[in-house]
């Protein structure tokens, strides 16, 4: 794989449509990073996450399965394309597993945001879903 993409997975103890629903709510999205977030879940409708860090536009729905953003952060150069984010939400036994596929990001870049991931999306998330 590049080193401007990666796939991270998690499981949470929710059901798909509650999460996919939180992702694309202000309220939903700011309640599970623990930071605000504006969020338009409309297909091109535009999103900001932690406190306007973080910024883009939908792309792509399918209802309680998939989610495709343009995704940047402030750290982007300007002239810099946006990223690419895929959310895929599969309900399994005991919960949901969320997968996110993040690609074009600014070369040799992908480390960093994958444990920005982590940090700041999984983990507020797992304590938030109740893990």
């Amino acid at each position: 794989m590049m080193k401007n993409e990666f796939t991270l997975s998690e499981v949470f103890n929710s059901t798909a449509s509650e999460i996919y629903n939180a992702w694309l709510t202000s309220d939903g999205h700011s309640a599970i990073t623990g930071s605000t977030a504006k969020v338009d879940g409309n297909i091109g409708g535009k999103f900001s996450a932690w406190d306007g860090y973080i910024f883009g536009t939908t792309l792509e729905l399918m209802p309680n399965q998939r989610i495709v953003q343009a995704w940047r952060t402030t750290e982007f150069a300007e002239d810099a394309p946006d990223s690419r984010l895929e959310v895929l939400f599969e309900q399994i036994d005991g919960g949901t597993r969320v997968t996110l596929i993040h690609t074009n990001l600014p070369e040799d870049q992908a480390d960093e945001y994958r444990q920005g991931w982590e940090d700041f999306y999984f983990k507020p998330m797992r304590e938030y879903f109740g893990q």
